[in-house]
């Protein structure tokens, strides 16, 4: 009988422990599904006890005078540095080229007609989380009978700015004008991220993706949305995945044209090695294969060779910002680099970085300008320290999966292609992966066209099959 008791004390205990354990992996599988909001305060000094003004103003870009002659006195003042014959893009801008820039600049380029540009679309500002945020906010012209615009959230990176979505906004917003479907038609918000463009800068320390993830979406809520669509590349990729992860009942879909994978695992490591042999076992196709292999040439010197800006910009932000903060043709080398490299790697080649190929001067000086005029770009900076100081794989929204309905375009002369068998992995409901036919990594800039349509589909699947109310 005590034996038959001590069984059943010890089965009762296995019981309890089993028990324990499932409920612990339950409890704990639940928690890792969404990601905490942010409630932060990122204003000077103390947090006041007063309730925030939640006010939405109107906003216009306007520069003075006085900051026009400052600008050309700089430009007039500038030293240039002579290039290494033949070595066009390879070392970063090339100063002949960068001289006809500067040319441009001073002789040709009209910021009065691009500040008219800027202000064609309604602009706002509202204080969320003790700091002035910036947005864009365009509704649709007209509408088909009987139907509502969908909300869009789209957000740029670096060293981007809203004025990247110019010139799909009206495809969006208005797409039968422009030769798109009209089934859906978009109410687009296009918010700079804090500390950059014409948001405030934090002013305190830890201001990371999640953060801004936490102020649009309060953003979203003020505006009176509570189902809304996210689109995003770049900084914008990051801020909409972790919005997804925050309010997954919020989130109708998540569109993206960058997707990339921090949590690398065992299957990862092996795809990488066995891949372009074996692309089947993966979940590769042909196109991933032509994308991402030899790996060592198209992966990781591709990655080391691109990625200096990033790793000064992880660590000391603040000792580049100070330079190109000071000098406007310092600011624009630093920043038309990417614009030629990251939209074509073998732009390298060209002495001009291929730049006019697929931009014009009068739209790539429009986005340097709202960084200098806004003093913005050392608090641009700060974004890659606040996101990678504490390491990749580190933070907790590298672990969780995303639940809503994803879309990916996948453009070919991104600088890393990440697979659909790896986004799967991240992303777990994509019903939309698409290589697109050309373009880079500032897609809404250089085919907004292509981009316009992917998002046209995308969001025309998410609707028609209801796809986020399935929980």
């Amino acid at each position: 009988e005590f034996c038959s008791s001590l069984a059943g004390i010890m089965l009762l205990e296995v019981v309890l422990v089993l028990g324990t354990v499932i409920i612990y992996f339950f409890l704990t599988k639940k928690k890792e599904e969404t990601l905490h909001f942010s409630d932060g305060w990122w204003g000077k000094g103390q947090k006041p006890v007063t309730e925030e003004n939640t006010t939405i103003w109107p906003f216009k870009v306007e520069t003075t005078e006085e900051e026009l002659s400052d600008l050309f006195r700089r430009l007039d003042q500038a030293r240039f540095t002579e290039p290494l014959e033949n070595s066009c893009f390879h070392y970063g801008t090339n100063s002949v080229y960068l001289k006809k820039v500067v040319s441009y600049w001073k002789n040709q380029f009209n910021w009065k007609k691009q500040v008219e540009v800027l202000n064609k679309y309604p602009q706002f500002k509202t204080k969320i989380q003790g700091i002035d945020i910036h947005f864009v906010h365009v509704k649709p012209p007209r509408l088909p009978e009987g139907r509502s615009a969908k909300p869009l959230l789209m957000v740029h990176g670096w060293p981007g700015s809203f004025y990247e979505f110019y010139k799909i906004i009206p495809l969006l917003t208005d797409p039968a004008s422009h030769g798109l479907s009209d089934e859906h038609v978009f109410e687009v918000i296009c918010p700079s991220i804090p500390g950059y463009g014409f948001s405030e800068a934090p002013h305190k320390k830890d201001f990371n993706s999640v953060s801004a993830a936490s102020v649009f979406y309060e953003l979203m809520l003020r505006l009176g949305f509570n189902e809304f669509y996210t689109q995003g590349g770049d900084w914008g990729w990051l801020i909409c995945t972790n919005l997804a992860q925050i309010a997954p009942n919020h989130v109708k879909g998540l569109h993206l044209n960058l997707a990339s994978v921090t949590n690398v695992g065992f299957t990862h490591l092996l795809s990488i090695l066995l891949g372009r042999y074996l692309p089947g076992l993966f979940g590769f196709q042909d196109e991933d294969v032509r994308r991402m292999f030899p790996f060592l040439q198209k992966g990781l010197y591709r990655i080391l060779l691109e990625s200096g800006y990033a790793h000064i910009q992880a660590t000391k932000p603040d000792t580049v910002g100070c330079g190109l903060n000071d000098s406007p043709v310092g600011l624009a080398a630093y920043i038309l680099e990417k614009f030629s490299t990251w939209t074509d790697l073998e732009f390298r080649d060209l002495e001009d970085g291929g730049l006019e190929r697929k931009f014009n001067l009068d739209d790539l000086l429009t986005n340097i300008m709202i960084y200098w005029v806004s003093g913005c770009i050392v608090s641009s900076m700060r974004f890659y320290k606040e996101n990678l100081q504490n390491g990749i794989g580190t933070q907790k929204h590298e672990r969780i999966a995303v639940q809503v309905p994803t879309g990916i375009a996948s453009f070919p002369n991104e600088v890393m292609h990440t697979p659909q068998a790896w986004a799967q992995k991240k992303y777990t409901n994509i019903v939309s992966f698409n290589f697109m036919p050309r373009g880079g990594h500032f897609a809404a800039l250089e085919e907004p066209e292509l981009l316009a349509e992917d998002i046209l589909q995308f969001v025309g699947k998410v609707e028609k099959e209801q796809l986020w109310r399935k929980k």
